[in-house]
């Protein structure tokens, strides 16, 4: 093996692959086995509004920077636009059990994927993908048809299930050794933890910590957003903390939870929106947007009483502030009634 060896190290000094990397366990393995190879691994780690709560715009390492630094492959991050926020809305491929429109995301992100290949001048794509992990998207047809929906068709390998595969271009022009490969499929994750303890992987994200799409409260929060015609990053960036309550068709109202909530909920607000506040501590912040009239003002302030430590004060003023003005005001709401509450919040 010594010479053969040799040979297939000096060749794959130029290989480069792009690989999707999640921060999960299957692809941060998929990756390490590229690496081992002497292959050039890019990671690409795309960043959307739908990935896990709203970190406030942190700026320190994360674990993705762990991974990619610990295994060796470089790292980009991708930040899909609106027009990935209309795959969400009109998915070709229909939606899973919540608001995860699976196959069309990932055929998305394998297109974003072979444009970053051609621009490296890489050879392949790879992911974390094993057959029949999830039974609704990894399939064996649909693997085949996300591949050649997405430009990939012979150019993408799944290192983690190859040999449950066709042998792909970079396995038949011995790019990689597909002896290397893996064997894994199903929805136990016991191959892939010796693994990962095998290879020296310690921090990997854990299999429920993924995609918020998923979740069925941030989904009818998310359907009940794209209902009323009126969505940007921003407003769905607000679905990820606090009470929403839909006061019109185009007015919504969101309350914190908790002193976490109210500082998202500070940093989301925008010049437009109208800010409560009620007096004497212990009081969400709640930010209303959209089309406001001063009834729902005075509704608005009534559930931000409602939810803060005066709410059983019926002289407890709440504190407004109109951003785009800069007016500033005190009023005093009616008591709300449990029920009206009820009625009005989206989840």
């Amino acid at each position: 093996m010594g010479r053969r060896w040799k040979k297939v190290m000096t060749e794959k000094k130029n290989i480069k692959a792009i690989g999707l990397v999640s921060g999960g366990l299957d692809s941060v393995l998929a990756a390490k086995l590229m690496v081992d190879q002497g292959i050039h691994v890019i990671g690409l780690h795309f960043i959307t509004p739908f990935m896990g709560s709203y970190s406030g715009g942190s700026s320190g390492e994360t674990l993705i920077d762990r991974q990619a630094r610990a295994v060796g492959f470089d790292l980009r991050r991708l930040y899909p636009g609106e027009e990935y926020i209309e795959i969400i809305k009109n998915p070709k491929w229909g939606y899973g059990s919540c608001m995860n429109p699976c196959i069309d995301c990932h055929i998305y992100f394998l297109q974003r994927a072979k444009e970053v290949m051609e621009e490296e001048g890489a050879q392949f794509v790879f992911t974390g993908e094993v057959l029949e992990q999830r039974p609704k998207s990894q399939k064996r047809n649909l693997l085949r048809m996300v591949e050649k929906r997405s430009g990939l068709e012979g150019y993408l390998l799944r290192p983690l299930t190859a040999h449950r595969l066709e042998p792909s271009i970079p396995e038949k022009l011995e790019w990689v050794e597909r002896e290397r490969l893996l064997n894994i499929a199903g929805r136990g994750r016991k191959p892939q933890i010796a693994l990962a303890e095998k290879l020296g992987i310690k921090e990997y994200q854990t299999p429920a910590g993924g995609c918020l799409l998923t979740e069925p409260n941030f989904s009818r929060r998310l359907k009940d957003l794209f209902d009323h015609g009126v969505w940007d990053i921003d407003s769905i960036q607000m679905l990820k903390v606090g009470r929403h309550f839909r006061l019109g068709p185009h007015t919504k109202l969101v309350t914190g939870r908790n002193e976490n909530d109210n500082g998202v909920l500070a940093n989301l607000a925008l010049e437009t929106d109208v800010l409560f506040e009620a007096e004497g501590g212990g009081s969400p912040l709640s930010i209303l947007r959209g089309e406001t009239t001063e009834e729902m003002i005075r509704l608005a302030a009534a559930i931000t009483r409602r939810f803060s430590r005066a709410k059983g004060e019926p002289t407890a003023a709440v504190r407004i502030h109109i951003g785009r003005s800069g007016e500033t005001r005190e009023i005093l709401p009616d008591m709300i009634d449990e029920t009206v509450v009820e009625q009005l919040r989206v989840v």
